[in-house]
């Protein structure tokens, strides 16, 4: 029965294939797959996929540089948007390849996807580039490439446009002083559009990080000054050079930070043929904007942004280490101890150098290797052991640190939540608290909005299952200045302490607190700072350790809209806009220009992209000096006093005293 209703079905079936035969079936050859689908390669054709070019052709020269053949590495932007990267190694091979004999070996390597020296320890023993289509892909998305080779004191040249040779290899001439490779290249409009360009602060950055990974390399940046605004903090010369590695570049991350130990845990062990592992990480209360800590790890110089084996052996080598210490010290809670516990507030930079690396994916964004991980944990494990027993003081102070850690986490865990609904109920003003889908604390976000008019749109643009909304009726009350029976009556304050989930002053419980953020978001104009301000004064003296947790933010709403025909932008400020009118539109363009007067006029598409959306978004994260303001020279709470509390004349002369230092001022 069954084969009958089969065959029955096909029987129905009006066979038709004259719109599909073998002229339909596509051989793609040569580097047209890449330029067919650019996404498998490089990851997309965005900003980030443009600068990936330069990573491939980077990561040639400095796979030179750990192997032991070139120690510096030139690098030029100049103002036609042309990149050239020169390296002193060996430089690539030019004498004709044994399977296309009438083909150089430099011919093959940019026009053949898997072509390379790398599928074998045979010509390096560690390598970024191990799939043999770096270059190449280089070669294909790009206008216009010139590669110049300096072997054997002569000079040889060659030129492809879009993945194909404009020539044959050329013999330019004798070259007596010099060696190794120079690739330059424009990458290809048809690609990536008109209106991407290279970035010069990006560049830099990229260098700067191979620079530190590498402690024998010398990196020369150079970019027509011609790129650089007036204001750049980029410089258009600097030689890179870091002797500490790692260790310099931590240093230069905390440099503002006060940290848990006082000495960083850095190091670099070199285990032969099984590889080598440096390391760099030190822990801090402060956070790192958005984030309380970082991880960038990197394998044979290529970063890995989503971790991997690599990071996961880390992570084990010290967890086991603490614990270890604390079962030695009788400190039976350190059992408790997650990885998540020591690692939560860290900043961590890790590197290392391995033989045939297996990466997730051809950008290389997570390290798979299995052998990593054993490598890094045995290769940390013991020298923290010894930087353990070998201060006890800052031990004490870090392993203590990650108890309380510990403790909170389990505190958050057995807190019972609060019914949403209840709160809703009890605050039954209109337009108050929208509130989020997600019942747990984790992930979710609370922003406490200037006025119902921002407040709708705050609600349009939303995530609604992590994000709530709380409009504010005008200036909350100053706390600074209040009585304790105004506080007591103000129902402004105490809707803002229910949403919140907690009770205020020394009753204020930090693991009550319903959301993982409270995000202050005002209008950038005077009246907003001052509600900001307001705000701040409130959560500083009604929840103590709310800041210090590092859990309040301050959003940062654009003033600007800037647009012409297709091309919309966004400025934070008049400084902002020169720089945005400067690299988004020409100068004699006509620029229709909107300045925000408040968050409500923003429609919620608007608000959302430039303000709410976490993955297009700038926050700021409010935090406390240590001890004193560097520039006041006040403490925290005598500084609160003396701008927010009742004598007037302390603020006037506050006022009087810091009137030198004001850069802006907005009337």
């Amino acid at each position: 029965m069954a084969a009958a209703n089969q065959a029955k079905l096909f029987d129905t079936m009006v066979p038709d294939s004259s719109g599909y035969s073998a002229k339909d079936i596509e051989v793609l050859e040569g580097l047209e797959p890449v330029r067919k689908r650019p996404g498998m390669y490089i990851g997309g054709t965005d900003e980030r996929a443009y600068h990936h070019l330069f990573a491939e052709v980077l990561d040639n020269s400095m796979d030179e540089a750990v192997a032991g053949h070139a120690n510096r590495i030139e690098i030029h932007l100049d103002a036609e948007g042309f990149l050239t990267v020169v390296d002193n190694g060996r430089g690539i091979p030019v004498d004709p390849h044994p399977k296309f004999p009438k083909k150089s070996a430099l011919e093959v390597i940019m026009t053949t996807l898997h072509a390379g020296g790398k599928f074998s320890d045979k010509a390096y023993e560690t390598a970024g580039g191990l799939h043999g289509v770096g270059i190449s892909v280089v070669n294909a998305l790009s206008e216009l490439v010139e590669v110049e080779v300096a072997r054997d004191k002569i000079l040889y040249r060659q030129t492809f446009s879009r993945g194909l040779p404009q020539g044959k290899l050329e013999k330019v001439g004798a070259t007596p002083n010099r060696r190794g490779t120079s690739v330059k290249f424009r990458p290809d409009t048809q690609i990536f559009g008109e209106k991407l360009r290279f970035r010069p602060a990006r560049l830099f950055q990229m260098a700067r990080s191979k620079a530190y990974l590498y402690r024998g390399v010398e990196v020369r940046w150079s970019c027509d000054p011609a790129l650089l605004p007036e204001d750049s903090k980029i410089p258009a010369e600097a030689v890179l050079s870091y002797p500490n590695g790692l260790a310099d570049q931590l240093d230069e991350v905390f440099a503002d930070k006060a940290t848990i130990t006082e000495s960083s845990f850095t190091g670099l062990v070199d285990a032969g043929k099984e590889g080598k592992v440096e390391w760099a990480i030190a822990w801090t209360r402060a956070g790192f904007g958005e984030a309380d800590g970082f991880a960038r790890s990197y394998c044979n110089t290529i970063p890995t942004p989503e971790g991997g084996t690599h990071e996961a052996g880390f992570r084990s080598a010290i967890t086991k280490g603490l614990r270890n210490f604390a079962e030695l010290t009788g400190q039976k809670k350190g059992s408790d101890i997650t990885a998540e516990d020591i690692m939560g507030h860290s900043g961590l930079l890790l590197s290392v150098f391995i033989r045939n690396p297996e990466f997730v994916g051809q950008t290389k964004d997570k390290l798979s290797t299995t052998a990593a991980f054993r490598l890094v944990e045995n290769a940390v494990r013991d020298r923290f052991d010894h930087w353990l027993a070998g201060s006890p003081k800052e031990a004490d102070k870090l392993l203590t640190w990650a108890i309380d850690r510990a403790e909170e986490r389990a505190n958050r865990r057995k807190q019972k939540e609060i019914s949403r609904k209840s709160v809703t109920k009890k605050l039954r003003l209109p337009g108050k608290l929208a509130d989020c889908a997600e019942k747990g604390p984790e992930g979710t976000e609370l922003f406490l909005v200037e006025g119902d008019s921002a407040g709708g749109s705050a609600k349009q643009a939303r995530d609604r299952k992590t994000q709530a909304i709380l409009p504010l009726r005008g200036k909350i009350l100053n706390v600074e200045s209040a009585s304790a029976d105004k506080l007591a009556g103000n129902q402004e304050l105490n809707d803002l302490a229910l949403a919140l989930g907690t009770q205020l002053g020394r009753k204020f419980d930090l693991d009550d607190l319903r959301y993982e953020r409270i995000i202050i978001m005002t209008d950038a104009d005077v009246d907003g700072a001052h509600i900001a301000a307001l705000l701040i004064t409130f959560f500083y003296r009604l929840t103590p350790g709310l800041i210090e947790s590092g859990r309040l933010f301050m959003a940062q709403p654009p003033l600007f809209r800037l647009s012409n025909k297709g091309t919309i932008a966004y400025a934070m400020n008049e400084e902002h806009r020169a720089q945005v009118m400067a690299k988004h539109f020409k100068p004699n363009q006509k620029v229709d220009m909107v300045r925000f007067k408040g968050l409500g006029e923003m429609n919620p598409a608007q608000l959302k992209e430039t303000t709410m959306n976490p993955s297009t978004r700038t926050l700021a994260r409010v935090t406390l000096p240590d001890s004193m303001d560097e520039l006041t020279e006040m403490k925290p709470s005598e500084l609160i006093n003396t701008l927010m509390g009742k004598k007037a004349e302390t603020r006037f002369k506050f006022i009087q005293d810091n009137a030198a230092f004001v850069e802006e001022l907005d009337i």
